[in-house]
């Protein structure tokens, strides 16, 4: 965006449309630019969030200039929000792909997922910069079938002095071994991350899902590497790539560079293969939208049905009302009457009669 733009009031320069969903620290919008008609996506965030992590998110976003990491176009204050505004990829995550279609990715999905997801991790690493957050939902898809990187909301730089890092962040089903002993991590992490996002493309979840995320955090470094539950579904390529990803020992695990000369890797099909599958999600999601119309209008029907059916019951009311309250009066009356005398010993006397 031109630095005039950035002097403007976001409203006078976009259209947010929509909610996308939820993003590290904020929601995130559809909108679209004004003058160009571009669509963009736009993450608000609050004001009273921790603005160093924000800074830092943009501070990342803004040095990657990569066909496989969401684009950064700038920032503004609006109110008691701050907005970044960065590329829209309108086929939303992997994960949103997989809930839609109501099923895991194929073999060879997961194999051009991977590949782009490669190369924007290779990008990043050449940066020293870890993205500690990789997972399904992190890896988000445009309409031309290529996945980006998105959501650096828990992103680290590593310098020259600091070669490794020792802070706990990332999502815990995903966390490599070595971030969660602390015992100082590097972009490795990130491709034990990659292994276990191959495994929830292929089977819906990560190892651990079922469990509580503390205890997952005690058997990850523990337990043996985790493996796809039916290896003979899968080809010898893919178990061996996930075994490679999921090498215990950061030092013996391969870096980006290395995985993308992996035979997973480089037999994978074009780009082609992933824009098949999200119009396959793309028509799924919008008969489920007429569904929800025709059941939205299912629930209208009843209840007009029931505001018809209320009217007709007062009515009911009424008229029945109507004609007993001539009853209700006529025996009101002859009670009134009967209050006067005292009925005893088979006959009646007044009240007031002496005894």
């Amino acid at each position: 965006l031109p630095a005039s733009a950035l002097n403007k009031s976001p409203e006078e320069i976009f259209d947010v449309i929509g909610k996308l969903g939820e993003g590290s620290y904020g929601s995130v919008h559809k909108a679209i630019h004004k003058q160009t008609g571009h669509v963009l996506a736009v993450k608000k965030v609050p004001v009273d969030t921790d603005l160093q992590e924000i800074i830092k998110e943009i501070s990342i976003m803004q040095q990657c200039d990569s066909d496989y990491v969401v684009k950064y176009y700038g920032s503004y204050f609006k109110n008691s929000e701050l907005w970044i505004v960065m590329e829209y990829c309108g086929a939303g995550s992997v994960s949103d792909i997989m809930k839609i279609r109501r099923k895991t990715l194929s073999e060879g999905e997961i194999a051009v997922v991977i590949r782009d997801v490669l190369e924007g991790l290779r990008y990043l690493h050449d940066l020293k910069k870890i993205h500690r957050d990789i997972k399904a939902g992190n890896i988000l898809l445009n309409t031309e079938g290529h996945a980006k990187l998105a959501d650096f909301g828990v992103a680290g730089q590593l310098t020259d002095t600091m070669a490794k890092r020792n802070t706990v962040i990332g999502t815990p089903f995903w966390m490599a071994p070595e971030v969660i002993q602390e015992i100082g991590y590097d972009t490795k992490a990130d491709i034990w991350s990659l292994g276990i996002t191959a495994i929830e493309m292929a089977e819906g979840k990560p190892p651990y899902a079922d469990i509580h995320p503390m205890r997952a955090i005690f058997m990850i470094p523990t337990k043996p590497p985790p493996s796809l539950k039916v290896p003979s579904d899968w080809s010898d390529d893919f178990n061996d790539f996930v075994s490679q990803c999921l090498i215990k020992n950061p030092d013996d695990r391969k870096s980006a560079k290395e995985l993308m000369e992996h035979p997973f890797n480089t037999n994978a099909a074009s780009s082609s293969l992933l824009q098949r599958m999200i119009e396959e999600a793309k028509v799924m999601q919008q008969e489920s939208a007429k569904e929800n119309v025709s059941f939205n209008e299912l629930i209208r029907r009843r209840n007009g049905l029931e505001e018809e059916m209320d009217m007709e019951l007062r009515e009911l009311q009424l008229r029945y009302q109507t004609k007993r309250q001539p009853i209700l009066d006529a025996i009101a009356a002859k009670k009134a009457h009967l209050a006067d005398f005292d009925c005893t010993g088979g006959h009646s006397k007044p009240f007031n009669a002496p005894f």
